[in-house]
């Protein structure tokens, strides 16, 4: 559960980054060719993005996350580089509860 979600929230980011910056491109610079880039990233993040939701979603399920946690996880992908802030969070989090249960387990 928890590679699915670090796999996606990292296309979905790297994904978002290039999207923003073929977006400079294309508006700011007018450069040739950033207008079709722009197509292509924006319609693969799109469609990857509903995939990061579907695996943060049902991650923040099973790990029993607040609504406003679960919805931070969510707009992650919305913002460039926030996904890889929050899954390093979500990371380190999950992580130290996993080894802790197991600790737990192995004490009794």
């Amino acid at each position: 559960m928890l590679t699915r979600y670090r796999v996606m929230a990292y296309v979905t980011g790297v994904l978002l980054v290039l999207l923003t910056l073929g977006v400079i491109a294309k508006y700011l610079l007018e450069m040739d060719g950033a207008d079709s880039f722009t197509s292509v990233v924006g319609i693969a993040h799109g469609w990857l993005y509903v995939l990061y939701l579907v695996f943060a979603f049902d991650l923040g399920s099973k790990a029993k996350w607040p609504v406003r946690k679960q919805l931070w996880v969510l707009l992650a992908g919305t913002v460039p580089t926030a996904a890889f802030f929050v899954e390093r969070n979500v990371t380190r989090e999950l992580e130290a509860k996993v080894a802790e249960d197991a600790a737990a387990v192995a004490k009794a």
